[in-house]
């Protein structure tokens, strides 16, 4: 345990962070899961919405979010010309 005042608040604020950090990394990956699963060109600019937000609260980094909506796409765009 820490001794300085300092360190047991920044372990406090890490506990905060790493909780709502999980809780939007979470829903992306199930909203991620579920584009994948279905295909559906109709829900893709939700789940690209997704991806920007956690890229915007800084759970993601930019080139994962950047990387997830081109997989995303491509797959979409391949399902859809079937």
């Amino acid at each position: 345990m820490a001794n300085i005042k300092s360190a047991e608040k920044r372990i406090r604020t890490t506990a905060k962070k790493t909780e709502r950090n999980k809780s939007v990394k979470s829903k992306l990956r199930r909203v991620v899961k579920t584009q994948r699963a279905g295909d559906s060109a109709e829900s893709l600019p939700k789940t690209i919405s997704q991806i920007d937000r956690a890229l915007a609260k800084g759970v993601i980094h930019r080139n994962t979010a950047a990387r997830y909506k081109a997989r995303l796409s491509k797959a979409s765009k391949k399902a859809a010309a079937k």
